[in-house]
Formats: C-alpha cells, structure tokens, sequence
C-alpha cells in the first residue's frame, strides 16, 4: 500500500523516495532534483528530455536561475502575472541546478508554481523538487491518483482524501512551456494557459 497522507510523503521525499502528489495541472512524479536519475529510470524516459523544478514560490526558484538584472526584472513581471499556474518558464540555470535535472543541455532550466494550495504546501516543505507527468514515457499523463498507485507500486502517492474539498483538482491539462531565447520568448508548447509572449508587453 502506497497511498499515504500528507506528512508521510513530505517525510518521504526528504528521506529521497520518489513521490506522487496532485497539482493544478496533472499529477506530478517527484524527487529531491540531485535524486532526478531515478524518474529517468522509473519512466525510461529520453535524457534529452529534461524536468521540471517545481516550487512552492518564485522566491524559492530564484536562486536556479541566473541573468542579467534587466531579464530577472522581466521573468518575475512574467512570473507574478501568470504564477502560481499552468505556466512553465525555461531560462539560464544557475550553478545551484542538479545536472541530473537536464543531462544534455544543464544550462536551462524549467521552473513553475502550481495552482494548487497542497501541492505548495508539499512543496514548502520539501524545497523545490525535480518533477514531471505521472506515467511512462510515450504513454498519456495518469490523472487519478489510484492509477498511478498501480502503475508505481514503488512511489509514494498522496492520499487524494486529504484533498480540501474546496480545492481545484489537477485540469489534466499539461502546463505551457515558454522558453527564453535571449531576445524574447519562445513557446514550446501551449497547454492549459493559452497565451502568445510574443504580444505580451514585457
């Protein structure tokens, strides 16, 4: 039996176990970022597809990140309109990155917040982790908590019973990717949050 509460997983994850939990997007698979090998392995995914560092705030992901003073200025103006939410940001990794997050190209990285308050609070807890979609790779996201039980039998999946009833369940929806070219933006791919950087005034 992998369904455990709250306190368990957070205690789980610092122990280096990789996690399941729900957020505002699909439910993530999650682990300690210096721990990212793991995910590769559980999903056999490509390399060459890297991670996501999630985090409970932009002021916990700030120290991945490193630019000139006028790009920070203009990723947080970016960052604080469209987070917490489906909206993933991928810019020049600060020294503080685990290679293991991104092998093949360690000098970006993507960072998010979620729209979900559980999935901050873990994530508080637990600093930012090294996450992705809970299933294998080429397969289509899990988005019940059950499924990734039986598809993870080694993964600590959060209790879906914990779950504020008030709370706004995982869309199934995968977030937008929105990459930093240096000049400008570049979207990678438009998920739930349907916007175009390039007409946005940043």
């Amino acid at each position: 039996m992998t369904i455990v509460s709250q306190t368990e997983l957070i205690a789980g994850t610092l122990a280096g176990k990789i996690v399941s939990f729900p957020t505002d997007t699909v439910p993530a698979l999650a682990v300690k970022p210096e721990l990212a090998r793991q995910i590769f392995t559980l999903k056999q995914r490509s390399a060459t597809k890297p991670l996501i560092l999630m985090g409970a705030s932009l002021a916990e992901l700030l120290p991945y990140i490193t630019g000139t003073e006028a790009e920070l200025v203009l990723w947080q103006q970016v960052a604080q309109k469209f987070w917490p939410g489906a909206l993933t940001l991928i810019l020049p990794a600060s020294n503080r990155v685990a290679r293991e997050m991104n092998p093949t190209d360690p000098n970006t990285i993507g960072i998010r917040v979620p729209n979900l308050a559980v999935a901050r609070a873990i994530l508080h807890q637990t600093g930012p982790l090294a996450t992705t979609s809970a299933n294998l790779s080429g397969q289509a996201p899990l988005v019940k908590m059950s499924a990734i039980e039986m598809a993870f039998p080694d993964v600590l999946v959060f209790d879906e019973q914990e779950l504020n009833q008030q709370e706004q369940i995982s869309s199934g929806l995968p977030s937008t990717v929105a990459k930093w070219t240096g000049t400008g933006w570049q979207i990678l791919r438009q998920g739930s949050i349907k916007i175009d950087m390039a007409e946005q005034d940043y």
